[in-house]
Protein backbone atom coordinates (compact mmCIF):
# COMPACT_ATOMS: atom_id res chain seq x y z
CA UNK A 1 0.00 0.00 0.00
CA UNK A 2 1.77 3.78 -0.92
CA UNK A 3 1.91 6.06 1.81
CA UNK A 4 2.65 9.86 1.56
CA UNK A 5 5.20 11.25 4.16
CA UNK A 6 4.41 15.06 4.01
CA UNK A 7 6.98 17.36 5.95
CA UNK A 8 7.15 21.02 6.13
CA UNK A 9 10.14 23.20 7.35
CA UNK A 10 10.14 26.11 9.18
CA UNK A 11 13.05 28.29 9.32
CA UNK A 12 13.31 32.39 9.84
CA UNK A 13 16.20 34.21 8.18
CA UNK A 14 17.78 36.44 10.82
CA UNK A 15 18.30 39.85 8.96
CA UNK A 16 21.93 41.36 9.31
CA UNK A 17 22.20 45.35 9.53
CA UNK A 18 24.48 47.05 7.58
CA UNK A 19 27.95 47.09 9.33
CA UNK A 20 30.88 49.02 8.15
CA UNK A 21 34.68 48.45 8.88
CA UNK A 22 34.68 51.25 11.18
CA UNK A 23 31.98 49.73 13.27
CA UNK A 24 34.47 46.78 14.39
CA UNK A 25 35.68 46.86 17.81
CA UNK A 26 32.95 49.70 19.23
CA UNK A 27 29.44 47.90 18.00
CA UNK A 28 28.92 44.50 19.18
CA UNK A 29 25.04 44.12 17.78
CA UNK A 30 24.79 42.78 14.22
CA UNK A 31 20.97 42.81 13.33
CA UNK A 32 18.16 44.46 12.00
CA UNK A 33 15.63 44.32 14.30
CA UNK A 34 13.01 46.26 12.92
CA UNK A 35 13.65 44.06 9.44
CA UNK A 36 13.68 40.99 11.40
CA UNK A 37 10.23 41.86 13.26
CA UNK A 38 8.44 42.69 10.10
CA UNK A 39 9.20 39.89 7.99
CA UNK A 40 8.14 37.31 10.57
CA UNK A 41 5.34 39.32 11.58
CA UNK A 42 4.53 39.18 8.05
CA UNK A 43 5.15 35.64 7.29
CA UNK A 44 3.16 34.27 10.42
CA UNK A 45 0.44 36.25 9.01
CA UNK A 46 -0.09 35.52 5.23
CA UNK A 47 1.54 31.70 5.43
CA UNK A 48 2.19 30.08 9.25
CA UNK A 49 -1.14 31.04 10.43
CA UNK A 50 -3.69 29.86 7.43
CA UNK A 51 -1.03 26.78 6.60
CA UNK A 52 -1.23 25.37 10.05
CA UNK A 53 -5.13 26.28 10.63
CA UNK A 54 -5.72 24.29 7.25
CA UNK A 55 -3.35 21.59 8.75
CA UNK A 56 -5.30 21.39 11.63
CA UNK A 57 -8.74 21.26 9.74
CA UNK A 58 -7.43 17.99 7.66
CA UNK A 59 -6.48 16.09 11.15
CA UNK A 60 -9.96 16.55 12.51
CA UNK A 61 -11.60 16.49 9.42
CA UNK A 62 -10.00 13.32 8.64
CA UNK A 63 -10.64 11.37 11.88
CA UNK A 64 -6.55 11.43 12.14
CA UNK A 65 -6.39 9.59 8.56
CA UNK A 66 -3.62 12.30 7.95
CA UNK A 67 -0.20 12.59 9.28
CA UNK A 68 2.28 15.59 9.18
CA UNK A 69 5.94 15.96 9.61
CA UNK A 70 7.63 19.53 10.74
CA UNK A 71 10.73 20.75 12.07
CA UNK A 72 12.06 23.97 13.19
CA UNK A 73 15.16 25.77 13.25
CA UNK A 74 16.32 26.89 16.45
CA UNK A 75 16.59 30.26 15.51
CA UNK A 76 13.59 30.20 13.57
CA UNK A 77 11.33 28.92 17.29
CA UNK A 78 13.70 32.17 18.98
CA UNK A 79 12.10 34.74 16.09
CA UNK A 80 8.55 32.98 16.94
CA UNK A 81 9.20 33.37 20.53
CA UNK A 82 9.75 37.27 20.18
CA UNK A 83 7.66 38.26 17.25
CA UNK A 84 4.97 35.33 16.81
CA UNK A 85 4.16 33.02 19.84
CA UNK A 86 0.80 32.52 18.24
CA UNK A 87 2.56 30.40 15.60
CA UNK A 88 4.13 28.16 18.09
CA UNK A 89 0.53 27.66 20.42
CA UNK A 90 -0.94 26.50 16.85
CA UNK A 91 2.07 23.89 16.79
CA UNK A 92 1.24 22.63 19.92
CA UNK A 93 -2.13 22.19 19.39
CA UNK A 94 -1.35 20.25 16.03
CA UNK A 95 1.32 18.24 18.73
CA UNK A 96 -1.77 17.65 20.92
CA UNK A 97 -3.84 15.62 18.04
CA UNK A 98 -1.08 13.05 17.67
CA UNK A 99 -0.49 13.11 14.11
CA UNK A 100 2.06 15.25 14.08
CA UNK A 101 5.95 13.97 14.56
CA UNK A 102 8.82 17.38 15.17
CA UNK A 103 12.59 16.37 13.33
CA UNK A 104 15.60 17.50 14.42
CA UNK A 105 17.88 19.73 12.66
CA UNK A 106 20.74 22.13 13.49
CA UNK A 107 20.05 24.85 15.75
CA UNK A 108 21.15 27.64 13.40
CA UNK A 109 20.08 26.11 10.15
CA UNK A 110 24.21 26.48 9.35
CA UNK A 111 26.68 24.16 7.42
CA UNK A 112 28.67 23.26 10.13
CA UNK A 113 27.68 18.91 8.97
CA UNK A 114 30.29 20.15 6.46
CA UNK A 115 33.16 21.05 8.32
CA UNK A 116 33.04 20.35 11.91
CA UNK A 117 31.20 17.09 13.59
CA UNK A 118 31.25 18.18 17.00
CA UNK A 119 29.86 21.54 16.50
CA UNK A 120 27.21 19.51 14.36
CA UNK A 121 26.50 17.37 17.26
CA UNK A 122 26.24 20.29 19.36
CA UNK A 123 23.69 22.11 17.54
CA UNK A 124 21.70 19.20 16.70
CA UNK A 125 20.97 18.06 20.35
CA UNK A 126 20.70 21.69 21.63
CA UNK A 127 17.57 21.84 18.84
CA UNK A 128 16.19 18.45 20.65
CA UNK A 129 16.38 19.74 23.70
CA UNK A 130 14.26 22.72 22.50
CA UNK A 131 12.01 20.74 20.16
CA UNK A 132 11.27 18.64 23.82
CA UNK A 133 10.84 21.63 25.81
CA UNK A 134 7.83 22.98 23.44
CA UNK A 135 6.26 19.68 22.50
CA UNK A 136 7.54 16.57 24.66
CA UNK A 137 8.98 14.80 21.32
CA UNK A 138 12.55 13.60 21.39
CA UNK A 139 13.23 13.70 17.87
CA UNK A 140 14.24 10.16 16.16
CA UNK A 141 14.63 11.38 12.64
CA UNK A 142 17.33 14.20 11.67
CA UNK A 143 16.62 16.72 8.75
CA UNK A 144 19.40 18.63 7.81
CA UNK A 145 20.22 21.91 6.93
CA UNK A 146 18.39 22.20 3.07
CA UNK A 147 18.40 18.55 3.11
CA UNK A 148 22.79 18.51 3.08
CA UNK A 149 23.71 14.68 3.18
CA UNK A 150 26.63 12.55 2.57
CA UNK A 151 27.88 9.47 4.00
CA UNK A 152 29.76 11.07 6.62
CA UNK A 153 26.87 12.89 8.07
CA UNK A 154 24.59 9.65 7.56
CA UNK A 155 27.14 7.87 9.94
CA UNK A 156 27.75 11.12 12.10
CA UNK A 157 23.36 10.77 12.42
CA UNK A 158 23.56 6.93 13.31
CA UNK A 159 26.29 7.79 15.99
CA UNK A 160 23.98 10.12 17.18
CA UNK A 161 21.07 7.71 17.46
CA UNK A 162 18.71 8.77 15.06
CA UNK A 163 17.04 6.21 13.30
CA UNK A 164 16.56 7.87 10.02
CA UNK A 165 17.45 11.43 7.97
CA UNK A 166 15.46 12.86 5.40
CA UNK A 167 17.51 14.14 1.91
CA UNK A 168 16.99 14.73 -1.59
CA UNK A 169 16.34 12.38 -4.00
CA UNK A 170 18.97 13.84 -6.40
CA UNK A 171 18.92 12.02 -10.26
CA UNK A 172 22.95 12.12 -10.30
CA UNK A 173 22.41 10.26 -6.88
CA UNK A 174 19.99 7.71 -7.82
CA UNK A 175 20.87 6.92 -11.26
CA UNK A 176 18.04 4.76 -12.39
CA UNK A 177 16.69 3.64 -9.14
CA UNK A 178 13.63 5.29 -7.74
CA UNK A 179 12.84 7.61 -4.97
CA UNK A 180 9.68 6.06 -3.94
CA UNK A 181 11.55 3.32 -1.62
CA UNK A 182 13.44 3.02 2.02
CA UNK A 183 17.41 3.19 1.08
CA UNK A 184 19.80 3.01 4.33
CA UNK A 185 23.64 4.96 4.85
CA UNK A 186 26.12 2.88 3.13
CA UNK A 187 28.27 3.47 6.19
CA UNK A 188 25.70 2.78 8.73
CA UNK A 189 22.83 0.38 7.97
CA UNK A 190 20.65 1.06 11.01
CA UNK A 191 20.16 4.56 9.23
CA UNK A 192 17.22 4.81 7.30
CA UNK A 193 16.69 7.42 4.40
CA UNK A 194 13.71 9.19 2.97
CA UNK A 195 14.38 10.51 -0.28
CA UNK A 196 12.11 13.50 -1.61
CA UNK A 197 10.41 13.20 -4.55
CA UNK A 198 11.26 16.33 -6.63
CA UNK A 199 8.85 16.31 -9.59
CA UNK A 200 5.83 15.69 -7.04
CA UNK A 201 7.10 18.45 -4.18
CA UNK A 202 8.05 21.17 -6.78
CA UNK A 203 4.63 20.78 -8.35
CA UNK A 204 2.84 22.17 -4.92
CA UNK A 205 5.95 24.36 -4.11
CA UNK A 206 7.53 25.82 -7.22
CA UNK A 207 4.83 25.14 -9.90
CA UNK A 208 1.44 25.53 -8.57
CA UNK A 209 0.56 29.27 -9.54
CA UNK A 210 2.29 29.17 -13.49
CA UNK A 211 -0.19 29.82 -15.68
CA UNK A 212 2.43 28.59 -18.17
CA UNK A 213 3.21 25.36 -16.73
CA UNK A 214 1.53 22.56 -19.10
CA UNK A 215 -0.38 20.93 -16.21
CA UNK A 216 -1.99 24.37 -14.80
CA UNK A 217 -4.04 23.67 -13.21
CA UNK A 218 -3.67 21.11 -10.90
CA UNK A 219 -6.88 19.57 -9.02
CA UNK A 220 -6.22 17.22 -5.64
CA UNK A 221 -7.73 14.41 -7.45
CA UNK A 222 -5.30 14.73 -10.42
CA UNK A 223 -1.89 15.20 -8.24
CA UNK A 224 -2.96 11.76 -6.03
CA UNK A 225 -3.69 10.01 -9.41
CA UNK A 226 -0.36 10.81 -10.27
CA UNK A 227 1.04 9.01 -7.52
CA UNK A 228 -1.22 6.28 -8.12
CA UNK A 229 -0.50 5.50 -11.40
CA UNK A 230 3.04 4.55 -10.11
CA UNK A 231 4.37 0.75 -9.70
CA UNK A 232 2.52 -0.69 -7.18
CA UNK A 233 6.20 -1.47 -5.55
CA UNK A 234 6.87 1.80 -5.44
CA UNK A 235 5.04 2.69 -1.78
CA UNK A 236 6.87 5.41 -0.26
CA UNK A 237 5.76 9.32 -1.24
CA UNK A 238 8.07 11.86 0.23
CA UNK A 239 6.91 15.22 -0.14
CA UNK A 240 8.96 17.56 1.07
CA UNK A 241 8.95 21.54 1.25
CA UNK A 242 9.18 24.74 3.16
CA UNK A 243 5.84 25.70 5.25
CA UNK A 244 6.40 29.38 3.46
CA UNK A 245 5.62 27.76 0.19
CA UNK A 246 2.19 27.97 0.99
CA UNK A 247 1.00 31.94 1.32
CA UNK A 248 4.15 33.11 -0.31
CA UNK A 249 5.79 31.38 -2.76
CA UNK A 250 2.48 30.40 -3.62
CA UNK A 251 -0.27 32.76 -2.65
CA UNK A 252 -3.27 31.66 -0.49
CA UNK A 253 -5.61 33.25 -3.61
CA UNK A 254 -4.44 30.81 -5.86
CA UNK A 255 -6.19 28.23 -3.75
CA UNK A 256 -3.45 26.44 -2.48
CA UNK A 257 -4.96 25.41 0.97
CA UNK A 258 -8.12 24.32 -0.52
CA UNK A 259 -5.88 22.01 -2.99
CA UNK A 260 -4.37 20.99 0.15
CA UNK A 261 -7.61 20.27 2.32
CA UNK A 262 -9.04 17.80 -0.44
CA UNK A 263 -5.60 15.47 -1.34
CA UNK A 264 -6.43 13.19 2.42
CA UNK A 265 -9.82 13.16 0.80
CA UNK A 266 -8.79 11.52 -2.49
CA UNK A 267 -5.87 9.60 -1.41
CA UNK A 268 -8.38 7.71 0.68
CA UNK A 269 -10.54 6.83 -2.05
CA UNK A 270 -7.49 5.44 -3.94
CA UNK A 271 -6.27 3.40 -0.98
CA UNK A 272 -3.32 5.47 0.02
CA UNK A 273 -2.82 6.20 3.26
CA UNK A 274 0.02 8.92 5.46
CA UNK A 275 2.60 8.17 7.49
CA UNK A 276 5.32 10.09 9.38
CA UNK A 277 8.87 9.51 8.83
CA UNK A 278 9.58 7.54 12.21
CA UNK A 279 6.47 5.16 10.97
CA UNK A 280 8.17 4.47 7.80
CA UNK A 281 11.84 4.09 9.10
CA UNK A 282 10.08 1.46 11.77
CA UNK A 283 7.41 -0.28 9.95
CA UNK A 284 9.34 -0.73 6.06
CA UNK A 285 12.79 -1.89 5.46
CA UNK A 286 15.64 -0.93 3.60
CA UNK A 287 15.87 -2.10 -0.30
CA UNK A 288 19.60 -0.92 -0.63
CA UNK A 289 22.14 1.11 0.33
CA UNK A 290 22.12 4.56 -1.42
CA UNK A 291 26.20 6.05 -1.69
CA UNK A 292 26.51 9.74 -1.69
CA UNK A 293 30.23 10.70 -1.35
CA UNK A 294 29.50 13.85 -2.05
CA UNK A 295 27.48 16.21 -0.13
CA UNK A 296 24.16 16.83 -1.82
CA UNK A 297 21.32 19.16 -0.93
CA UNK A 298 17.73 20.47 -1.89
CA UNK A 299 18.76 23.73 -3.40
CA UNK A 300 19.25 24.62 -7.04
CA UNK A 301 19.26 22.78 -10.19
CA UNK A 302 22.95 20.76 -9.36
CA UNK A 303 21.28 19.82 -6.13
CA UNK A 304 24.89 20.12 -4.08
CA UNK A 305 26.74 22.75 -1.58
CA UNK A 306 27.47 25.46 -4.54
CA UNK A 307 24.98 27.97 -3.73
CA UNK A 308 26.98 28.47 -0.46
CA UNK A 309 30.24 27.54 -1.02
CA UNK A 310 30.49 27.57 -5.23
CA UNK A 311 32.88 30.72 -5.12
CA UNK A 312 36.15 32.38 -3.92
CA UNK A 313 34.23 35.05 -1.31
CA UNK A 314 32.04 31.97 0.41
CA UNK A 315 34.58 29.81 0.88
CA UNK A 316 36.49 32.42 2.85
CA UNK A 317 34.08 33.35 4.82
CA UNK A 318 32.90 29.90 5.54
CA UNK A 319 36.78 29.04 6.34
CA UNK A 320 37.27 32.39 8.42
CA UNK A 321 33.66 31.50 10.75
CA UNK A 322 34.84 27.73 11.56
CA UNK A 323 38.35 28.65 12.04
CA UNK A 324 37.28 29.97 15.47
CA UNK A 325 34.67 26.49 15.82
CA UNK A 326 36.11 24.63 18.62
CA UNK A 327 36.62 27.78 20.77
CA UNK A 328 33.71 28.92 20.77
CA UNK A 329 32.43 25.76 21.55
CA UNK A 330 34.92 24.72 24.45
CA UNK A 331 33.86 28.48 25.40
CA UNK A 332 30.44 27.85 25.39
CA UNK A 333 29.86 32.28 26.39
CA UNK A 334 26.05 32.69 26.50
CA UNK A 335 26.51 36.23 23.91
CA UNK A 336 29.30 34.59 22.16
CA UNK A 337 26.55 31.28 21.61
CA UNK A 338 23.82 33.37 20.44
CA UNK A 339 25.75 35.31 17.75
CA UNK A 340 27.50 31.73 16.46
CA UNK A 341 23.97 30.33 15.81
CA UNK A 342 22.93 33.58 14.02
CA UNK A 343 26.44 33.48 11.90
CA UNK A 344 26.04 30.28 10.71
CA UNK A 345 22.49 30.42 9.37
CA UNK A 346 22.90 29.25 5.82
CA UNK A 347 21.15 32.51 4.02
CA UNK A 348 24.60 34.31 5.07
CA UNK A 349 26.57 32.86 2.73
CA UNK A 350 23.26 32.12 -0.30
CA UNK A 351 23.67 35.67 -0.57
CA UNK A 352 27.27 36.23 -1.54
CA UNK A 353 25.91 33.33 -4.29
CA UNK A 354 27.09 34.56 -7.69
CA UNK A 355 25.26 31.71 -9.61
CA UNK A 356 22.99 32.06 -12.65
CA UNK A 357 20.17 29.77 -11.42
CA UNK A 358 17.37 31.83 -12.95
CA UNK A 359 15.46 32.32 -10.16
CA UNK A 360 15.66 35.66 -8.26
CA UNK A 361 17.64 35.94 -4.74
CA UNK A 362 16.12 38.67 -2.37
CA UNK A 363 19.49 39.63 -1.35
CA UNK A 364 17.82 42.15 0.95
CA UNK A 365 19.82 45.11 2.04
CA UNK A 366 22.79 43.59 -0.32
CA UNK A 367 23.09 44.85 -3.40
CA UNK A 368 25.59 42.58 -4.82
CA UNK A 369 27.22 39.04 -3.76
CA UNK A 370 30.28 41.43 -2.96
CA UNK A 371 28.48 43.76 -0.94
CA UNK A 372 27.41 40.60 0.92
CA UNK A 373 30.73 39.52 1.43
CA UNK A 374 32.01 42.85 2.67
CA UNK A 375 29.15 43.23 5.29
CA UNK A 376 29.12 39.88 6.53
CA UNK A 377 33.49 39.71 6.82
CA UNK A 378 33.27 43.11 8.79
CA UNK A 379 30.43 41.79 11.58
CA UNK A 380 32.84 38.50 11.56
CA UNK A 381 35.70 40.38 11.89
CA UNK A 382 34.38 41.73 14.91
CA UNK A 383 32.80 38.50 16.19
CA UNK A 384 36.31 37.06 15.87
CA UNK A 385 38.06 39.57 17.89
CA UNK A 386 35.28 39.27 21.06
CA UNK A 387 36.10 35.80 21.04
CA UNK A 388 39.80 36.21 21.37
CA UNK A 389 39.43 38.73 23.83
CA UNK A 390 37.82 36.72 26.02
CA UNK A 391 40.48 33.87 25.41
CA UNK A 392 43.07 34.79 23.89
CA UNK A 393 44.64 33.86 20.27
CA UNK A 394 47.93 32.46 21.95
CA UNK A 395 46.13 29.80 23.95
CA UNK A 396 45.71 26.58 21.88
CA UNK A 397 42.41 24.46 22.19
CA UNK A 398 43.90 22.00 23.81
CA UNK A 399 45.41 24.49 26.55
CA UNK A 400 41.71 26.68 26.44
CA UNK A 401 39.94 23.13 26.75
CA UNK A 402 42.10 22.09 29.68
CA UNK A 403 41.78 25.38 31.12
CA UNK A 404 38.56 25.67 31.19
CA UNK A 405 37.68 22.13 32.31
CA UNK A 406 39.49 22.38 35.14
CA UNK A 407 37.58 25.73 36.13
CA UNK A 408 34.41 24.10 35.66
CA UNK A 409 35.28 21.31 37.89
CA UNK A 410 36.15 23.78 40.54
CA UNK A 411 33.12 25.26 39.96
CA UNK A 412 31.37 22.00 40.32
CA UNK A 413 33.71 21.18 43.06
CA UNK A 414 31.99 24.57 44.94
CA UNK A 415 28.78 23.33 44.16
CA UNK A 416 29.16 20.51 45.74
CA UNK A 417 30.87 22.08 48.94
CA UNK A 418 28.06 24.77 49.19
CA UNK A 419 25.07 21.77 48.81
CA UNK A 420 27.03 19.82 51.54
CA UNK A 421 27.22 23.87 53.72
CA UNK A 422 23.24 24.09 53.16
CA UNK A 423 23.00 20.24 54.28
CA UNK A 424 25.01 20.62 57.22
CA UNK A 425 23.03 24.05 58.26
CA UNK A 426 19.83 22.32 57.63
CA UNK A 427 21.28 19.66 60.13
CA UNK A 428 22.35 21.79 62.80
CA UNK A 429 19.12 23.42 62.55
CA UNK A 430 17.03 20.33 62.76
CA UNK A 431 19.15 19.67 65.97
CA UNK A 432 18.93 22.94 67.65
CA UNK A 433 15.58 22.53 67.02
CA UNK A 434 15.24 19.14 68.41
CA UNK A 435 17.53 20.01 71.66
CA UNK A 436 15.31 23.09 72.27
CA UNK A 437 11.97 21.06 71.92
CA UNK A 438 13.72 18.62 74.33
CA UNK A 439 15.46 21.35 77.00
CA UNK A 440 11.50 22.80 77.08
CA UNK A 441 10.18 18.85 78.21
CA UNK A 442 12.84 18.93 80.87
CA UNK A 443 11.77 22.09 82.57
CA UNK A 444 8.25 21.28 81.93
CA UNK A 445 8.63 17.93 84.07
CA UNK A 446 11.27 19.49 86.37
CA UNK A 447 8.44 21.57 87.47
CA UNK A 448 5.73 19.22 87.87
CA UNK A 449 7.84 16.76 90.31
CA UNK A 450 8.80 19.41 92.21
CA UNK A 451 7.39 18.99 96.15
CA UNK A 452 4.57 21.22 97.54
CA UNK A 453 5.84 22.59 100.94
CA UNK A 454 4.34 21.44 104.18
CA UNK A 455 1.61 23.14 105.57
CA UNK A 456 1.50 23.67 109.76
CA UNK A 457 -2.23 23.14 110.92
CA UNK A 458 -2.35 26.14 113.91
CA UNK A 459 -4.73 25.20 117.07
CA UNK A 460 -6.11 27.50 119.35
CA UNK A 461 -4.21 27.80 122.98
CA UNK A 462 -6.25 26.23 126.12
CA UNK A 463 -8.08 28.16 128.02
CA UNK A 464 -6.76 28.72 131.83
CA UNK A 465 -8.35 26.97 134.68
Amino acid sequence: MKTICLYFEIHQIIHLKRYRFFDIGTDHYYYDDFENERSIADIAQRSYMPALNALLDMIKANDKYFKVAFSLSGVGIEQLEMHAPQVLDKLQELNETGCVEFLAEPYSHGLASLVNEDSFEVEVKKQCQKIKEYFGQTPKVLRNSSLIYNDDIGLKASQMGFKGMLTEGAKHVLGWKSPHYLYHCSMAPNLKLLLRDIRLSDDISLRFNNSEWDEYPLFADKYVAKIAALPQEEQVINIFMELSALGIAQPLSSNILEFLKAIPVCAKQAGITFSTPTEICTKMKSVAALEVPYALSWVDEERDVSCWLGNSMQREAFNKLYSVADRVRIANDLRINQDWDYLQASNNFRFMTTKNTGVTIDRGIYSSPFDAFTNYMNILGDFINRVNSLYPEEIGNEELNSLLTTIKNQGDEIRVKEKEIVRLQTKIAKIEAESDKLRAQLEKGERKAKPKKATVKKTAPKAEK
